[in-house]
């Protein structure tokens, strides 16, 4: 038996990476396979992902482009496809268009007639073919010369006025928590989540210290009753989950572990639902424990984006 302290990393080293390396890293999480990313990983995984359809975990790749339409029909075309998961800013000829790999699919596989969406489609297909080359139109991409469309950089991001800001910069943090906060954690319903799945991760296995992890309990001071008592209950779980691995899977034997098993949950939002997260999370009604992660990254937050969370 392990136990650790709640804890929290942002995410913001992804964002200098590449959309396959992103959604990759996050993916493994839930495996807990991330011994197996290499130079070479992140092209096949991804691959795979989109053709087994595995689309909470193509949510973990976001792109922002600059769409310039002088057809207003066109514009108009876009929003009746009602597009789903995406965040739109219109300036006169100009739409500001944040979306994951995974809403960009679902608009190609849809509404593939509709122009904005060819366009915006067609140039991601060109960069990244791997998210695409399943789902591509029988008749292939149509050019349409009133339509263009280009990427926008996270540091052109970064520098949008603070409303835009909020709806177009998305960031991903690393939650180690108990399962019992990160039930009510995803039920932010705007959030994009991956979790380590209980289901494959054999925790008798030698990457686990052949050992069930829990999180350290925020209620209960270190050699007191309580304490004891809450030690005790996670040993005697532990030693009967790893009697059940003897002749159960991982998805029989999960079936006895309780609520303090660590878990690792990424949560990738933009900052208008972390401003939402915070807001109920933090106050003096939300759960002791997760206040005790949510204050700090509530701190975290302000001074990264200070002017969105001041």
């Amino acid at each position: 038996m392990k136990t650790v302290p709640p804890s929290f990393e942002v995410l913001d080293d992804l964002d200098e990476k590449s959309l396959a390396v992103r959604i990759e890293f996050c993916g493994r999480i839930c495996y807990k396979s991330e011994d197996k990313i290499n130079h070479e990983s992140a092209l096949p995984f991804v691959a795979k992902m989109a053709e087994h359809g595995h689309n909470s975990v193509l949510e973990m790749g976001v792109v922002t482009l600059e769409v310039n339409c002088t057809n207003n029909d066109q514009v108009t075309e876009l929003f009746l496809t009602q597009p789903r998961y995406l965040q739109i800013n219109r300036e006169g000829t100009l739409l500001l268009v944040t979306g994951s790999v995974r809403a960009f699919r679902e608009l190609l596989m849809f509404h593939p007639e509709c122009g904005i969406v060819d366009a915006m489609c067609s140039y991601l297909n060109d960069r990244h073919p791997y998210f695409f080359s399943t789902i591509l139109p029988k008749g292939g991409f149509q050019q349409d010369s009133s339509i263009s469309v280009r990427k926008i950089e996270l540091e052109e991001v970064d520098r949008l006025p603070a409303d835009k800001l909020a709806k177009h910069r998305h960031i991903a943090v690393k939650f180690i928590i108990n399962r019992a906060i990160t039930h009510e954690i995803v039920r932010h319903r705007p959030c994009s989540f991956l979790q380590e799945s209980q289901r494959y991760c054999r925790y008798s296995d030698d990457k686990f210290g052949s050992e069930v992890t829990f999180v350290k309990p925020m209620f209960f001071e270190d050699g007191s009753p309580e304490y004891g008592i809450w030690q005790k209950a996670m040993e005697d779980t532990e030693a009967l989950y790893l009697q059940l691995l003897e002749t159960s899977t991982p998805q029989a034997a999960r079936t006895v572990l309780p609520n303090s098993c660590k878990t690792e949950l990424i949560v990738y939002a933009n900052l208008i639902e972390w401003k939402h997260i915070f807001k109920l999370r933090t106050t003096k009604a939300a759960e002791p424990s997760m206040r005790e992660v949510m204050i700090p990254l509530h701190e975290d937050f302000l001074h990264r984006f200070t002017k969105v969370f001041a």
